[in-house]
């Protein structure tokens, strides 16, 4: 009689089944939207939050959001493809070497990588339980979710590990003719399930931290060189309390009709919900974010000081 294949050689690996799941709760365009959508909005969220605006006043739409995503995520996705490369090459190295090896070798791997990857997860978790004591440690949001990630995908690697060993020792017992274990769901295989959602969502809280400062970095990079924005020129019935040195105000009089006050050394950050955002061309700890209706105003937008 011709040996049949182990059934653990035919068993569905757990990416498989994780994106199975995935599948059956929502659609995959759907799935890489709403992930588009919220690294954009945390990214753009980050970035005018330091200059003191709220993105939700600007109005932007889901398209706008996804637009902005690429750039916050180009780092992190190229990092998790490339150690997923490199996972999976070490995976088949593993196997290959495994494949055959005394059970006390395979044993002493599995009990390795169970035990290893708890210790971390545990630490993880400590991090989690730390975290009023943590809170003003600058790189808690970023480490936190990556030792989370690295415990659980350690720990879940162990006990596919076991399982495997199991369904072997399980399919030998059967061939030899004696009774092997009775068969049952193996709540082995429902923790690594969840552990491996457990790996999506710490590399989710990581992406979402990365996103976070790379829109602070951003904005950090814009606000020394706000020369780059556009400048504009803003013409007001009414005076505005700027108060910043870096914008000039110049009284018009009666000699301009409706528009009184004329204000120069203001840039352009962003236009949203009806309104320009308006910043001093000279970044200063006391500056602010200037809010004119275009109801309101004249504006006119000059050309960049660089002749042809």
């Amino acid at each position: 009689m011709t040996q049949q294949p182990s059934p653990a050689a035919h068993e569905p690996s757990v990416l498989t089944r994780v994106w199975s799941v995935l599948g059956t709760v929502v659609a995959p365009a759907t799935f890489v939207t709403a992930i588009l959508f919220y690294f954009g909005y945390v990214t753009t969220r980050a970035q005018y939050l330091y200059f003191g605006v709220d993105v939700d006043l600007l109005g932007y739409s889901t398209q706008e959001f996804v637009m902005r995503s690429p750039q916050p995520l180009l780092v992190p996705m190229l990092a998790v493809l490339l150690v997923g490369a490199a996972l999976v090459l070490a995976d088949a190295a593993l196997r290959r070497r495994l494949t055959g090896a005394p059970e006390p070798v395979v044993r002493r791997w599995t009990l390795a990588s169970t035990v290893g990857g708890a210790v971390v997860l545990a630490v993880g978790v400590a991090l989690i339980v730390a975290y009023p004591a943590l809170a003003a440690w600058a790189p808690y949001p970023l480490v936190t979710p990556l030792v989370i990630g690295v415990g659980s995908a350690g720990l879940a690697y162990g006990l596919t590990w076991s399982h495997r060993r199991r369904a072997t020792a399980a399919h030998a017992a059967g061939a030899d003719g004696t009774q092997g274990p009775t068969p049952g769901t193996d709540p082995a295989r429902t923790a690594v399930l969840l552990l491996v959602l457990t790996v999506v969502a710490s590399l989710f809280w990581a992406t979402g931290t990365v996103a976070e400062w790379t829109g602070r970095g951003q904005a950090k990079a814009l606000a020394r060189d706000l020369g780059g924005l556009p400048a504009v020129v803003v013409d007001t019935p009414q005076q505005l309390e700027v108060g910043d040195p870096a914008v000039v105000e110049e009284d018009l009089a009666a000699g301009d009709g409706a528009y009184r006050y004329r204000y120069r050394g203001l840039r352009l950050l962003v236009e949203g919900g009806g309104s320009l955002f308006l910043v001093p061309e000279r970044w200063s700890p006391h500056g602010s974010t200037l809010v004119v209706p275009l109801d309101d105003v004249r504006v006119k937008l000059r050309f960049v000081n660089d002749p042809p």
